[in-house]
């Protein structure tokens, strides 16, 4: 068989190796191995599903909201006396708001409202049914802008800083080119920005794809829940079968144990795209790329990160497989007064993973306080 340049070596090796072993012997032995794998991976699912864990943290009381999109103040619950710093949050807008509060020991939000800081959550609610005349503009331009407006009341005025996770750091930079002077500072957070780097041009897949996205969007609408998780399976399509076979191995009561159970209920509570987020991110961002051109536009006003003049700080994971490190950093790298870290870990992980605190919300913290 055919072997990538970097696997012939080892390929050959391999080759030589089974022309040693009886065909019937491997065969069998590879029946075996497969057997017990799928029943570890079957167990590892059972155990999930019957899993005790809820989650049960009880949001903060809304400071703001509009078309049920809600601004959350997690000050308002915080130990740290005041005065507190407020800091608007922006999360991505393919999935749920909570994994930045996922549990209560697992939480970015409680640890900043912890260290005098006032974090102002974004929470999305719906972004699919019934918003089929949500636009991107519209969630940057109209939602934000608002939401900005808010924090920067409950500042006196002055300007705040504002944090932006994934797709919401994308909206959170567009955000601070439309409005500097109520930004004091820039935080993003394995922000993609140049859709092209990976492959040297559009994403092959979504290339391929695109007749029928296109279809699928215009008849439901929207861009359902089942699309996006195929997208995301499509990344690693044996990490569902690794990490429920570790699951299987885990104590049910043990803390590893409701912290997994924890995230995948997250993963599994996704929500759709309207009709024209889905194609301004997946057509005008992923093939067009039209942030890391230059051409992006939000309300007439040309996108353009170069124009960013606050201190900016990007967190840009290393082991990021849904955010490439390239890509993060095309943008980092457009803006004149940027820095960024490293953290070893993936996309996930570094916001909720067990050395999270460590490599990702103490940094901030820290890098929050000295600008």
């Amino acid at each position: 068989m055919p072997w990538s340049k970097d696997l012939a070596e080892a390929g050959r090796e391999l080759e030589n190796d089974l022309a040693k072993i009886d065909p019937l012997t491997f065969g069998l032995a590879l029946l075996a191995e497969l057997t017990e794998s799928h029943a570890q991976f079957l167990s590892g699912l059972e155990a999930y599903r019957a899993h005790p864990y809820r989650r049960t943290l009880i949001p903060p009381p809304p400071l703001w909201e509009m078309d049920g999109i809600e601004l959350l103040d997690y000050g308002a619950s915080a130990q740290a006396p005041p005065p507190q710093r407020p800091v608007l949050v922006v999360p991505s807008l393919v999935n749920r708001s909570y994994i930045m509060d996922l549990m209560e020991n697992g939480s970015f939000l409680r640890f900043l409202a912890s260290r005098g800081l006032r974090p102002l959550l974004i929470d999305w609610g719906d972004t699919g049914a019934d918003r089929s005349e949500r636009t991107l503009d519209w969630y940057i331009a109209e939602i934000l802008s608002k939401a900005l407006g808010e924090a920067t009341d409950v500042n006196n005025g002055n300007p705040v800083p504002v944090i932006g996770y994934c797709m919401g750091g994308t909206l959170a930079a567009a955000l601070t080119v439309l409005h500097p002077e109520q930004i004091s500072s820039l935080v993003l957070l394995a922000t993609p920005w140049d859709f092209h780097c990976d492959h040297n041009g559009p994403h092959p897949g979504i290339a391929a794809a695109r007749p029928g996205l296109e279809a699928m969007i215009s008849s439901f609408g929207l861009l359902p829940v089942d699309a996006l998780q195929s997208m995301f399976f499509s990344l690693d399509p044996l990490l569902g079968w690794r990490k429920f076979r570790a699951f299987s191995r885990l104590k049910p009561d043990s803390a590893k144990a409701r912290a997994f159970v924890a995230l995948e209920d997250w993963l599994n509570d996704g929500t759709p795209l309207t009709a024209a987020v889905a194609r301004g991110c997946l057509f005008g961002w992923y093939l067009d790329n039209e942030p890391a051109r230059g051409v992006w536009t939000v309300a007439g006003s040309e996108i353009d990160a170069s124009a960013i003049r606050c201190p900016v700080l990007a967190a840009i994971p290393g082991k990021d497989r849904i955010v490439s490190p390239a890509s993060a950093r095309a943008l980092i790298e457009t803006i004149p007064d940027g820095e960024w870290i490293s953290p070893d870990a993936g996309h996930i992980g570094m916001m909720v993973g067990g050395s999270a605190k460590k490599k990702l919300w103490e940094p901030v913290c820290e890098w929050l306080k000295t600008v």
